[in-house]
């Protein structure tokens, strides 16, 4: 008699388990659960995407300051740029064209 309890019992217990198994794995499988389960790995591929931009930028940051450093590029003895000249002069004394600064739009689709 103990012989047939046990065995009823670890039967019952077998399949309380299997059934509790298959359910998660359905509720898995809903399309819900599905979109959810994509939606977090797109957000934590963004996050390791931009962890890996911002280290490349310190690289590139770090690097700079390095070759600055190498070619002398940092260490600078004048404290001011000189002003940009706003105009220009062209020809003799006797006969000068002033050229001011203007830009030029190089843009195609513009109309002109």
């Amino acid at each position: 008699m103990f012989r047939r309890t046990f065995w009823f019992t670890a039967g019952a217990a077998a399949g309380v388990w299997a059934t509790t198994k298959v359910n998660r794995k359905l509720r898995q499988l809903t399309p819900e659960s599905l979109a959810a389960q994509a939606a977090n790995k797109a957000i934590d591929a963004g996050h390791r995407l931009k962890e890996f931009a911002l280290d490349v930028r310190d690289g590139m940051a770090q690097r700079e300051a390095e070759l600055g450093d190498a070619l002398g590029l940092n260490h600078r003895t004048d404290a001011e740029l000189p002003a940009q000249r706003g105009i220009a002069a062209i020809g003799n004394d006797k006969q000068i064209k002033y050229i001011e600064n203007t830009t030029y739009s190089y843009n195609r689709n513009e109309d002109h």
